[in-house]
């Protein structure tokens, strides 16, 4: 098999690989880089077994399984920025006077947010919810987003 067949292989299960990674979420850039890093090495190592289309298959099973390996670890990262996010989010809401910020930073990813209650009220039926204003720095982009979450009973916080 020439080097221009299995780098085809290649690219070609990596662009399919990266399109079945994930199954409901939209994947995080973490998660796509590494289904396809993931891909293109275990399509390699896959190609040095066996010769013809022996190689072909391995080629392909390595880079599958490459692709799988690779898309968890990356969607693991892609999930620590949110656990970071979330609790500051939770903490912020139950604990910090409107106008003042709470911030979290990844110090693995590089990633960051801060939290700024804005406003508490209480519903008719009694709930209390409070509005805030979010910052998440990904990547060196920074996106803003506006939200009310609402107390449940078991005293978490779920936006609305």
């Amino acid at each position: 098999m020439t080097v221009r067949r299995i780098l085809a292989a290649l690219a070609l299960t990596a662009m399919v690989a990266a399109g079945c990674a994930n199954s409901g979420d939209q994947p995080g850039p973490k998660q796509s880089i590494g289904t396809i890093g993931g891909a293109i090495l275990g399509g390699f190592l896959g190609s040095k077994v066996g010769g013809g289309k022996g190689q072909l298959w391995a080629t392909g099973a390595g880079a599958a399984v490459g692709a799988l390996i690779g898309s968890e670890f990356g969607k693991s990262l892609d999930r620590a920025d949110r656990i970071y996010a979330a609790r500051t989010t939770q903490a912020a809401l139950e604990h910090t006077k409107s106008g003042q910020t709470s911030t979290w930073s990844n110090p693995d990813s590089g990633n960051s947010g801060k939290v700024t209650p804005t406003e508490t009220f209480q519903r008719a039926d009694g709930t209390y919810c409070r509005e805030f204003q979010q910052t998440v720095t990904v990547g060196g982009e920074t996106q803003q987003a506006y939200g009310t979450a609402c107390r449940q009973p078991d005293g978490s916080w779920k936006i609305i």
